[in-house]
C-alpha cells in the first residue's frame, strides 16, 4: 500500500489547525498553551482514511514566524502540501515564506485552500485569488487548484479530500529497499516501556527487533515496539509518521534532529559540499564565510558557507559551496536543506547536498568544480564511482562505500559490480569483505611498482627484485596486509611482475653477472663444495676469499635469492646439492629405521651439531618432519 504525508504550511491564524480537524475530526494543538492562546507552537500530527482506502498522515506545523524552525522540522517528507490561505486577509509573509521553503524542498505535490471564505464576498475572492496566481508563479504550486472552504461550516471540506486522495495516485511509491531512515522531531519517554521517538520514516524500513543507532553519536539500541497512526505495528515503512519505543537508549540519547537509523550505517560529518541558491526575493546576498542557520532533516545547525567559484552569492544565483559545520550531524546524498540568515533570522535560500562526508576543498578549482558537477548530475553508478576514486588510497570497503552514500550495501555491491564489468573498478573479495579500488589508481600504483623495480634491478641486477613487504609498505601501506598482498598478487596473475621466494621483480627478469661476479661465484660455490656438510659463514668468505666485502656480499645475496644456495638459519647456508642430499639421507634413514635423533642425523652427515640441528627444524618448518620427543619423524 502507499503511504503518504499530508502538511500544512502558510501564515498564522489563517485556519490550518481548524482545516484538519475538520478533514479529521481532530484537534492537533496539544499543549495548553496552544489550546490557550490559539496558535500551534510545536508540530501537530494526525491521520485520516482517504475514500479509496489509503490511511494518510498529517502534519500541522506553526505559522508564526517565531516558530519557524518548528515549521521546518516538520515539512521534512511531506508528499503533499495544503498551502493554506485565509480569504478575509488573503497572502501574507509567513505565506510567501513557508511557499519558498516548500519549493526549495523540492516538494511536487499540493493545492491551494482558501479557508475563511464564508467570511467575505466573491469579488473580494476574485482578487484574491488573482493575487495568489501572481504569488505562486514559478512555484510548483502555479496552476494548482484554489479550493475555497470554510473549515466551521464544512463547506468545501468534501472537494479538498477528494483531490487529496487523487493526487495520492500521482505520488511515487518510496523505497522500500532503501535504507531505513528517520529524522526525529520528538522524544519522550513512557513510565514502564522507557524511551520513544517519533518521525517521518524517509525511507525503507523498520520492524519490531531491529538494532538502530542514533546519529551522531553511537548510542544503539532495539526497537522493542512500533506505532503508526497510533496503532501497534510489526513493522513500519516509508511515507509514514511512526512511533519507536528503543531499549537500551534514554531519553537524553536523543533529541529533535536525530537521526534514527541501522547501525553504522550513517557516517558523522563536519563538512557538506552542497549546490546552493538564493532565493529572488531577498534583498541581500551572501560573502564567502558568512555564518549562516543551516535546516536539514529536523536540525538546526550553525555554519559558515565558502563559495567554492565566486566572492559573493547574490539574489537568485545558484553555486557549488562547502558548508563548514559548528557541530557534527548525519545527512544523504540528494538531501535537501534551507538556510537563513544568523541575524537577523529570515530565509535566503537552500540546496541539495551533493556529498555528505567530503574533504576540506580548495576554492577556484577546476576538479573540484567538475567533481561536484558529476555529483550533481550523475546517477549512483556514477556518484559511486566517483566516491571510490576519490577514497582509493583508503581501499574503501563495501561496507565503507555504503556508509558514505548513504545506501544499502546490496545496492552498492550491485553497482560495483557493473563498474568492473565496464572495467572502471578492481575489486579484492577477501573472507569477509570486498575491497575496492578505481582502475586509475590501480594502474597509478602498478606503474609506480614496475617503475620501482626497474630502477632497482639496474641498481641490483644481481637481486631477484626487492622484498615483498619492502613494496607494500612503499605503495600500499593504506591497504592492510592482506589486500595489499592480494594487489601485488594480481600483478602476478596478470604476469607483470614476478615472486621468487620472498622478493618481486618484473616478468622475465634475469641476474646478469659480469666476468668479476661469475669469478665470485665460482669461487664461493667452490668453498661451499670443499665440506658438504661443514658450510663456510657468511664472514668467513670474505676473509677465504680475499675480496671487496660489498662485491662478495653482493654475489652471495644473488645466489640465495636465485636458490643455489639455501639459507637455514641467520648464521648457516648449505649449497642445494648438498641440501638435497641431507633430506634424501634423512628421509631414507626415518624409512629404514624410524625416527632419527639430533645426534644420529649429526653422524648421518658427518657434521657437527649446530649444522644437524639447523638442518632439522629448517625440515619442521617446511613441513617435512614433525619432533616426536627428543627425536624426528616424517610429517606424512
Amino acid at each position: 500500500m502507499k503511504h503518504v504525508i499530508i502538511g500544512t504550511a502558510g501564515h498564522i491564524d489563517h485556519g490550518k489547525t481548524t482545516l484538519i480537524r475538520a478533514l479529521t475530526g481532530r484537534n492537533t494543538d496539544r499543549l495548553k498553551e496552544e489550546q490557550e492562546r490559539g496558535i500551534s507552537i510545536e508540530l501537530g500530527f494526525t491521520y485520516f482514511d482517504l475514500p479509496s482506502g489509503k490511511r494518510a498522515g498529517i502534519i500541522d506545523v506553526p505559522g508564526h514566524e517565531k516558530f519557524i524552525k518548528n515549521m521546518l522540522a516538520g515539512v521534512i517528507g511531506i508528499d503533499i502540501v495544503l498551502l493554506v490561505i485565509a480569504a478575509d486577509e488573503g497572502i501574507m509573509p509567513q505565506t510567501l515564506e513557508h511557499l519558498a521553503i516548500l519549493d526549495l524542498l523540492g516538494i511536487k505535490k499540493g493545492f491551494i485552500v482558501l479557508t475563511k471564505s464564508d467570511l467575505v464576498d466573491e469579488e473580494w475572492i476574485e482578487l484574491v485569488e488573482e493575487d495568489i496566481k501572481d504569488e505562486v508563479k514559478g512555484t510548483f504550486l502555479e496552476n494548482s487548484p484554489i479550493i475555497k472552504v470554510s473549515s466551521t461550516r464544512g463547506t468545501g471540506i468534501d472537494e479538498a479530500i477528494s483531490l487529496i486522495d487523487s493526487l495520492t495516485e500521482q505520488i511515487e511509491d518510496r523505497d522500500i529497499n532503501d535504507m531505513p531512515r528517520l529524522p526525529v522531531d520528538r522524544v519522550f519517554s513512557i513510565s514502564g516501556f522507557g524511551t520513544v521517538v517519533t518521525g517521518t520514516l524517509l525511507s525503507g524500513f523498520f520492524k519490531v527487533g531491529d538494532e538502530v543507532q542514533i546519529f551522531p553519536g553511537n548510542k544503539k539500541g532495539r526497537i522493542r515496539s512500533l506505532q503508526v497512526h497510533d496503532n501497534d505495528a510489526d513493522i513500519a515503512y516509508g511515507g509514514q509518521r511512526v512511533a519507536i519505543n528503543i531499549a537500551g537508549i534514554k531519553k537524553e540519547d536523543a533529541q529533535r534532529g536525530s537521526v534514527l537509523a541501522p547501525i553504522s550505517s550513517m557516517k558523522d560529518t563536519m563538512m557538506l559540499d552542497v549546490k546552493v541558491k538564493l532565493l529572488k526575493s531577498i534583498n541581500r546576498s551572501i560573502e564567502n564565510r558568512t555564518r549562516l542557520r543551516l535546516y536539514i532533516g529536523t536540525k538546526e545547525v550553525l555554519c559558515r558557507i565558502v563559495l567554492l567559484d565566486r566572492e559573493e552569492l547574490n539574489p537568485g544565483e545558484e553555486a557549488y559551496a562547502q558548508l563548514r559545520l559548528e557541530e557534527e550531524i548525519v545527512v544523504k546524498r540528494r538531501d535537501k536543506f534551507i538556510i537563513r540568515f544568523y541575524s537577523p533570522m529570515f530565509t535566503i535560500g537552500g540546496g541539495e547536498i551533493l556529498e555528505p562526508n567530503p574533504t576540506k576543498k580548495k576554492r577556484f578549482d577546476k576538479d573540484t568544480l567538475k567533481e561536484l558537477e558529476i555529483k550533481e548530475l550523475g546517477n549512483s553508478i556514477d556518484i559511486i564511482e566517483k566516491i571510490i576514486e576519490d577514497k582509493s588510497k583508503e581501499f574503501p570497503t563495501i561496507k565503507d562505500i555504503a556508509v558514505f552514500t548513504a545506501m544499502l550495501e546490496e545496492k552498492v555491491k550491485e553497482e560495483v559490480e557493473h563498474l568492473v564489468k565496464d572495467d572502471r573498478l578492481v575489486i579484492f573479495p577477501l573472507t569477509k569483505d570486498l575491497y575496492t579500488i578505481h582502475k586509475k589508481y590501480f594502474n597509478e600504483v602498478k606503474d609506480k611498482i614496475i617503475k620501482e623495480l626497474e630502477l632497482y634491478h639496474n641498481k641490483y641486477p644481481l637481486r631477484n627484485g626487492m622484498r615483498k613487504e619492502e613494496i607494500r609498505s612503499k605503495f600500499l601501506k593504506n591497504a592492510k596486509p592482506k589486500v595489499a598482498e592480494a594487489f601485488i598478487d594480481s600483478l602476478i596473475n596478470s604476469g607483470d611482475l614476478e615472486q621468487r621466494l620472498e622478493n618481486i621483480c618484473i616478468k622475465g627478469f634475469e641476474s646478469k653477472y659480469n666476468s668479476s661476479q661469475l669469478k665470485i661465484k665460482e669461487d664461493i660455490i667452490n668453498k661451499f663444495k670443499e665440506n658438504p656438510f661443514l658450510p663456510p659463514r657468511k664472514e668467513e668468505l670474505l676473509e677465504l676469499l680475499n675480496m671487496s666485502k660489498e662485491d662478495v656480499e653482493e654475489v652471495f645475496v644473488s645466489i640465495v635469492n636465485n636458490g643455489d644456495i639455501i639459507k637455514l638459519s641467520d648464521e648457516i647456508y648449505l649449497l642445494k646439492e648438498n641440501y638435497d642430499i641431507a633430506l634424501d639421507k634423512l628421509e631414507k634413514y626415518i624409512h629404514n629405521n624410524g625416527p632419527i635423533s639430533i645426534g644420529e642425523y649429526r653422524d648421518l652427515l658427518n657434521t657437527n651439531r649446530k649444522v644437524a640441528l639447523s638442518l632439522l627444524e629448517y625440515f619442521d618448518q617446511i613441513k617435512v618432519t614433525k619432533r616426536d620427543g627428543d627425536k624426528r619423524i616424517l610429517s606424512k
